[in-house]
């Protein structure tokens, strides 16, 4: 009986855990939802660049998820200029979320 117990409930508390990813429609309105979208703009350079040219700049940099997710999370200073990207206000999987679709834009 154990023996099947135990994988049984190993598999059903794989299966609780949520996905950490999400349409691009679930991370445009994710994206749209938070502060994000006061600064950004997904083709035209407002405050900060455009999503695509974010895209474009890390297009196939090792960690650029957990990068990017970083930036977005606790804020960044420098990179795109003098003017800082502040912390948002965001968890650590909806960073990620928000991450992985910037860099999904072509």
């Amino acid at each position: 009986m154990k023996k099947i117990l135990i994988p049984l409930l190993a598999l059903g508390a794989a299966l609780s855990v949520q996905p950490a990813f999400a349409t691009d429609a679930e991370a445009e309105a994710l994206f749209k939802s938070k502060p994000c979208a006061a600064c950004h703009n997904v083709d035209i350079k407002m405050v900060g660049p455009a999503l695509k040219e974010i895209a474009a700049k890390y297009a196939g940099t090792e960690g650029a998820v957990d990068l990017l997710a970083g930036h977005i999370k606790n804020g960044v200073q420098g990179v795109w200029g003098p003017m800082p990207m502040p912390a948002n206000p965001v968890t650590d999987e909806e960073a990620k979320i928000l991450a992985e679709w910037v860099l999904s834009l072509k």
